[in-house]
């Protein structure tokens, strides 16, 4: 068996020098942001001493493509077709008896701030968020398991927020529960493997178990155990798991929050849910995910856009042989896509398809394959090499946008395409353009004093 866990991973990186230990005691509250975007590139960060907490903290894991290929074993030039593959075969999870997270169990009355260090993030956000919890639920019609990532903000004692678009399948399951007059299970892991974070994120139908593609990816299937209080299956070697229920009919206000742009948002209440039980191995490390315009944010749903979209797009037009989406773009709106010799036409319908798959893309660049659409480099001079305005240019007014686009003007935005191929706000404090970020002087002090973390 592979270590299924988070673990492997974490001893390569000390090994190579790539995990670094901050040693002196943090503030959950902003400095651990603070910490994290001002080293967004770097070493993997483990905060030993949180203040207030037993737990410590892991933040800035998967910073680059090198780091899933790493937890993978392969090397990062064969991350695509890695990913592809295991699209194209998944493997089913087996059920075992007892798993690490369960070692320690807490039970009653709980206070999920007091067990678990959650940073509080950004300024205007009102409290602490969960943002690498894996939510495991399932289709109260159908019994068949969904697996995703939601923000869950912390409401106090066992209760939180999560905030869900109405276009996601948890929302659609919350929603069929809700009409039989019901609560949503659901568990929340926390620390897991590359596998389950990134087969979390696949844009995959309702009804498929992301845990196969999980499995996919792993090589073997993901070892499931039985939760304590809910009928679900969670990952054997997660850190900590939350039991517990949605309710649809409670909803919270949740004002500002960070997206993936960089900016704040509101986008009205979330749906309360209720924790019953929490459990964790003896020495559990809580991982977290920077939010907003972040490395690790960005990158996770990157990777799983373009490997879900160059599936799809190949099935209807062979000559894709890769897609990208680009870390400029906030890792959800723009997308760089590589054709081998396209013929005449192709490249804007292989655009068409892109958008029409994938609402979020708003920009989309085609090129040959002997561009590296990883680089933008490359990618900036096939089009001046190789683009010509008139001829090669697509442009789409008044588009269906996602709700997550900065931009978007009741909830429509101007699409662009470029084919680069030789062969056949207001400045206001509520705006959508403020970045959110810990306060400046949190920053700052932070910046001065960076090496002593």
């Amino acid at each position: 068996m592979t270590d299924q866990s988070m673990r492997s991973l974490l001893a390569s990186l000390a090994a190579s020098g790539d995990l670094h230990h901050v040693t002196r005691p943090v503030d959950p509250r902003f400095e651990i942001s603070a910490i994290l975007s001002l080293r967004d590139r770097g070493p993997a960060q483990l905060f030993d001493s949180v203040n207030g907490q037993a737990m410590p903290v892991l933040g800035n894991l998967f910073v680059d493509r090198g780091r899933f290929a790493r937890a993978f074993g392969i090397g990062q030039d064969d991350l695509p077709a890695y990913c592809l593959a295991a699209l194209d075969e998944p493997i089913t999870p087996r059920i075992v008896s007892a798993a690490p997270v369960q070692e320690v169990v807490h039970r009653g009355s709980l206070d999920i701030a007091a067990l678990l260090p959650v940073p509080h993030w950004f300024e205007r956000e009102t409290a602490p968020y969960i943002t690498a919890g894996v939510i495991v639920a399932k289709d109260p019609e159908t019994g068949r398991r969904n697996v995703s990532i939601a923000r869950l903000r912390l409401e106090g004692g066992a209760r939180l927020m999560a905030g869900i678009a109405k276009n996601h399948h948890l929302y659609i399951l919350a929603e069929k529960a809700r009409a039989r007059g019901r609560e949503l299970e659901i568990a929340v892991a926390i620390g897991n493997h590359a596998a389950i974070l990134l087969g979390s994120q696949m844009y995959v139908g309702l009804g498929d178990d992301e845990f196969d593609i999980a499995g996919g990816l792993l090589g073997e299937p993901v070892e499931l155990v039985k939760c304590l209080t809910v009928d679900l299956e969670i990952p054997a070697h997660a850190e900590i798991v939350l039991e517990g229920r949605l309710k649809p009919e409670d909803l919270i206000e949740e004002g500002p929050v960070s997206e993936f742009p960089g900016f704040y948002v509101s986008y009205g209440p979330g749906i309360a849910a209720e924790i019953s039980c929490i459990t964790h191995r003896r020495d559990a490390i809580y991982q977290a995910i920077l939010p907003g315009y972040a490395a690790e944010h960005g990158l996770l749903g990157a990777i799983a856009i373009e490997t879900t979209l160059t599936r799809d797009l190949r099935r209807s037009i062979p000559a894709v042989r890769r897609v990208v989406v680009t870390e400029g773009g906030m890792g959800r709106l723009h997308a760089v896509i590589a054709m081998h010799r396209p013929r005449l036409g192709e490249g804007k319908r292989a655009i068409l398809l892109a958008m029409g798959l994938v609402n979020l893309l708003k920009l989309v660049t085609v090129v040959e394959d002997d561009v590296d659409p990883e680089d933008p480099r490359q990618v900036e001079w096939s089009l001046a090499a190789r683009f010509r305005g008139d001829e090669d240019l697509v442009v789409l007014p008044g588009v269906k946008a996602d709700r997550c686009d900065p931009v978007h003007e009741q909830m429509t935005v101007t699409k662009i395409g470029m084919v680069a191929a030789t062969r056949s706000g207001d400045g206001a404090r509520d705006s959508r353009s403020e970045f959110a970020a810990a306060p400046r002087e949190v920053l700052e002090r932070i910046r001065a004093t960076l090496d002593s973390y």
